[in-house]
């Protein structure tokens, strides 16, 4: 097995992000495999200056070390635009000059604006315009099951439409750079928050189309706050302290359903994931889609 951890260099790790983190780790650990780490940075806009350090010395704190050297998307970006052009080659994907606005007034409330209805698919578009690239969708479902979450079905075009791979600003999409690096990292399972379930279509058709393999993916709960909102930097989520890491992991194997022994609270770090991986049953979490935090 070859998992991995792909945080973005958008500040120090949360609790939210190092649950993930230890979710993915434990799930590689306890079936001997590899766990890697790569930094999603290719959203230089959002990137903050020495954040990736930070996460990598709360990983090390927190006794997750990753197998390797750790890997950057912006080291990739010629490897995408290649696969880029291939799809351009192959007339799968299209330059689209739509606003939201446009989309918005489109719709009209007809259909929801992030559902793209192919208006550029067949319109001529200046040289010099800004564009973005899209992927043409048809109306052929896509099925898989979640190792956590059960099976899910979803018909790309009805639900999304052609969806983006290259923004106007000439950022790689998310979706597509992911689906090359994990390809180029030969990763076959991905454990990642249940936020980010609804992309996992679009990732399986562009391995289709590129030709490659798909991995197993599982999709854990999300941590929430008192208030019911996901942990994140969007909420203002704090960055995970450093000085019980044992605590801290002892807490989020708790809501990992994991529950450790209670003597194993004031453990050594290393006992405790020790203890963590050998008993790691990651069925206790099935169809859970969120988990309330109040620590």
């Amino acid at each position: 097995m070859i998992g991995r951890f792909a945080p973005s260099p958008t500040g120090p790790l949360h609790l939210g992000s190092l649950y993930t983190a230890l979710a993915g780790f434990l799930q590689a650990r306890s079936q001997q495999g590899l766990w890697l780490l790569r930094i999603d940075d290719l959203d230089i806009p959002r990137n903050v200056k020495g954040s990736a350090d930070s996460i990598q010395r709360t990983l090390e704190a927190f006794g997750l070390h990753w197998d390797g050297s750790i890997a950057f998307q912006s080291q990739h970006i010629e490897v995408y635009e290649y696969f880029i052009n291939d799809l351009q080659v192959r007339e799968l994907i299209y330059p689209c000059t739509c606003s939201r606005k446009e989309l918005i007034n489109n719709a009209r409330g007809e259909l929801h604006p992030d559902i793209y209805p192919g208006i550029c698919r067949h319109r001529e578009v200046k040289p010099d315009s800004d564009y973005a690239l899209r992927i043409k969708t048809d109306f052929q479902n896509i099925d898989f099951q979640d190792q956590m979450q059960g099976f899910f079905s979803y018909d790309l075009a009805r639900q999304y439409g052609d969806f983006v791979v290259k923004r106007k600003d000439n950022i790689i999409a998310y979706h597509f750079a992911v689906v090359i690096d994990d390809h180029l990292q030969q990763v076959n399972q991905i454990v990642r928050g249940h936020d980010l379930l609804a992309e996992t279509p679009k990732q399986i058709y562009l391995q289709q189309l590129l030709g490659f393999y798909t991995p197993a993916y599982m999709h854990v709960p999300v941590i929430v706050d008192r208030q019911g909102y996901k942990l994140s930097k969007q909420t203002q989520a704090v960055a995970v302290a450093l000085t019980s890491p044992g605590q801290v992991i002892f807490e989020l194997l708790g809501l990992l359903k994991q529950r450790p022994p209670v003597e194993l609270k004031q453990a050594p770090i290393a006992e405790l994931l020790d203890w963590a991986i050998a008993h790691w049953k990651p069925t206790l979490l099935k169809n859970i889609q969120v988990v309330s935090c109040d620590f």
